[in-house]
């Protein structure tokens, strides 16, 4: 069964829609404690190879942006068996 954990964030306020629309439980994650969302913490890692920590998104472009999602998401995972997030979203379709 699928689930997403997230932040404490106030962009959340609204998770029950999240859960009613994918049809999976939302968990919220425990204060300061990244090992309660591990595949967030991942994605932050490669995302901050492309822009580095403290730098302002306001610096980075839409286009940038486009750029640094379409890399991520051609990129081949071990823990999707080294198919590409890409690859895996359509398989599920």
């Amino acid at each position: 069964m699928s689930s997403s954990t997230t932040d404490n964030g106030t962009e959340f306020t609204h998770f029950k829609s999240i859960e009613r629309a994918l049809k999976i439980p939302v968990f919220f994650a425990k204060p300061y404690c990244s090992s309660d969302k591990p595949h967030i913490e991942n994605i932050n890692g490669l995302i901050r190879q492309y822009i580095p920590k403290g730098k302002s998104f306001d610096e980075i472009s839409d286009d940038e942006i486009r750029q640094i999602q379409n890399q991520l998401n051609n990129r081949p995972r071990k823990k999707l068996g080294y198919k590409t997030p890409y690859e895996v979203f359509f398989l599920h379709l």
